[in-house]
């Protein structure tokens, strides 16, 4: 790991093979979102209405800027903080920015690991999350979820003690094992009656005029693909010079995504087997009530014939019909309502895993897949926060990797300890839909600006004809100048509009809701939502307040306003080989 390069920067440790680095990306960009986040987005949209937007948004939008992140950390051979730095001074925020936002996550990220699933809806909020009826409710930490959250930080700790030498061999498992439990939840929920109902929803789209509908896509790429975070930035920069990023780019976005939607299947399978089970009681319900009040005998109403028996007896008997108060009984309606929230996939799961023999081994294994994947995105945010720390040179040399490292993971055990109140849960809803949006949008903003426009697209294409051996493409070029930044711009805009509108709600498990053990949809308290401008707000202040502080520091210096730009390396470097390359080609 020592050693200094031909340019007297110091040589910077890299991995053991090209799988660990694939590996890697690939579990810190899998996670948690893809089996949590993605199909509750796609069941509160209408399934499909929520796919046509979110792969729109991975093409131009995700891909683009994954492939931005891999190729320049590379090239630099720096973390977030250092690049943006070496590309300009007044690009300094952001990479400060980036380091706020993966320290922000990964506190309420790391406390869902920590999180079991329980059987069913009452016991996920009450007995496993003892969740208050307000967020405004605090009471006691609950101590099991203490413990847990510590041990979670422990693990995380040991993984990464030894930096990408230990964390190295832990992808191994953390990154592959989920697909294996994955497979057999798969397996067996295309298995149950109404399957079929759950994945025609899932691909059916519903409508896509709701600006919502684009902004939560566009938000989803961000926080699934792990762009902006800086972890990516870092654990390029441990690449070789010589790397096809391209490659890793597109490979990791859509194994990314194809995760979402394999994750995906299993859930809605399972939610059309409930929603089906479901409906066939409503239907069974008034079956009962028909056949007691008509006098038929049993078995002459049946499910399968209770359509044209509830018409032929709402025309000939509208009155008597109208007076029973029957339930209606609509599938569609059941899908939507078979389980919502962020505990839809936790919840859906286990009502799999009860089902199924042995299902204690299951539940363990589901367990396990869900620490595994929470655990590699994990490492990502960690990376996000220590490489910042030590190319900012915030800490002495003297101090090693392992007790800063311990540090971090304290200091992030202590603040996490708000989500193991009674309103915790409340709060890992706050954290995860305002962190994992606006400050992700303005940071992936001027991050293209400062790689496209501030260092330019010849020199970034020279870069990556470096590493690569070719130029980027046309596609490339398209969304990295014009794509890729007005999308983000105009995302940007409406969602700030979109919200402005609005006041925030959150919805509340609330016992003496009239609509019980449905959720009542409860406004924020205005101290609430101050809380939810700063968490928007101060991971990306520091973007105005460092392009500032140069820029005052230039005016008083009396010096030009235009800085060099500080590179540990130069493009001449290798003038001699793209000449050389040109020669062989011709």
């Amino acid at each position: 790991m020592g050693g200094t390069t031909h340019s007297g920067v110091e040589e910077r440790p890299k991995w053991d093979n090209k799988v660990q680095y694939l590996l890697t990306c690939i579990g810190f960009a899998v996670g948690l979102g893809n089996i949590w986040r993605f199909p509750y987005l796609c069941q509160i949209y209408g399934g499909g209405a929520f796919l046509i937007p979110y792969l729109i948004a991975l093409v131009f939008e995700g891909l683009p800027l994954l492939y931005l992140e891999l190729a320049i950390g590379q090239r630099l051979r720096m973390g977030s903080t250092g690049v943006w730095r070496s590309i300009s001074p007044l690009l300094g925020g952001v990479g400060i920015s980036s380091m706020l936002a993966s320290f922000l996550v990964g506190i309420f990220y790391n406390t869902i690991l920590c999180v079991k699933s329980t059987p069913v809806n009452y016991f996920w909020y009450r007995e496993t999350l003892n969740i208050t009826p307000d967020i405004e409710i605090s009471s006691s930490p609950q101590w099991w979820m203490v413990i847990c959250l510590a041990s979670a930080w422990c693990i995380v700790y040991v993984c990464f003690i030894k930096g990408i030498k230990s964390m190295g061999k832990a992808v191994y498992v953390t990154a592959t094992f989920p697909y294996l439990v994955l497979t057999i939840y798969l397996i067996y929920a295309l298995t149950l009656p109404g399957a079929t109902d759950g994945l025609v929803y899932l691909f059916t789209p519903d409508t896509l005029k709701s600006p919502q509908v684009w902004l939560d896509a566009a938000t989803q790429i961000f926080f699934s693909l792990s762009v902006a975070f800086g972890g990516l930035i870092a654990f390029s920069s441990y690449n070789a010079e010589k790397n096809n990023c391209e490659r890793d780019a597109v490979l990791v976005g859509v194994i990314n995504s194809a995760t979402s939607l394999y994750a995906s299947i299993p859930i809605f399978s399972i939610l059309g087997f409930k929603a089906t089970s479901d409906y066939n009681s409503c239907l069974q319900e008034n079956i009962l009530v028909l056949t007691n009040h008509f006098d038929f005998s049993d078995q002459n109403i049946t499910v399968e014939d209770y359509e044209p028996w509830f018409k032929y007896l709402n025309q000939t008997y509208p009155d008597q019909v109208a007076s029973l108060a029957l339930r209606p009984c609509d599938l569609q309606t059941f899908l939507g309502q078979s389980a919502s929230g962020t505990g839809l996939a936790f919840i859906v799961f286990t009502e799999a895993v009860i089902d199924m023999p042995g299902s204690q081994i299951w539940a363990i294994l589901f367990f396990i897949m869900l620490f595994s994947l929470g655990l590699s995105s994990m490492f990502g945010n960690i990376e996000g926060v220590l490489t910042p720390i030590n190319d900012l040179k915030l800490v002495p040399k003297w101090i090693p990797h392992e007790l800063l490292t311990a540090i971090i993971c304290l200091v992030s055990f202590l603040t996490a300890l708000i989500f193991t109140l009674g309103s915790g849960n409340y709060w890992v809803e706050v954290f995860n839909s305002y962190v994992g949006s606006v400050p992700l949008l303005i940071i992936a903003f001027f991050e293209i600006i400062g790689v496209i426009y501030i260092r330019g697209m010849k020199t970034f294409s020279e870069d990556i004809f470096f590493m690569t051996q070719k130029k980027p493409n046309i596609f490339w070029k398209a969304c990295w100048m014009v794509i890729s930044p007005l999308m983000l711009l105009v995302v940007l805009i409406a969602y700030v509009v979109v919200q402005a509108q609005q006041h925030p709600a959150y919805p509340a498990w609330n016992p003496a809701y009239e609509l019980f053990p449905k959720t009542e949809l409860k406004p924020y308290p205005d101290w609430v939502f101050a809380i939810i401008i700063l968490l928007c707000v101060v991971p990306v202040i520091s973007i105005p307040i460092v392009a500032l502080y140069h820029l005052i520091c230039c005016i008083r210096k009396k010096s030009p306003a235009h800085y060099e730009q500080n590179h540990c390396y130069n493009n001449d470097s290798f003038e001699g080989e793209i000449q050389e390359y040109n020669k062989h080609k011709a």
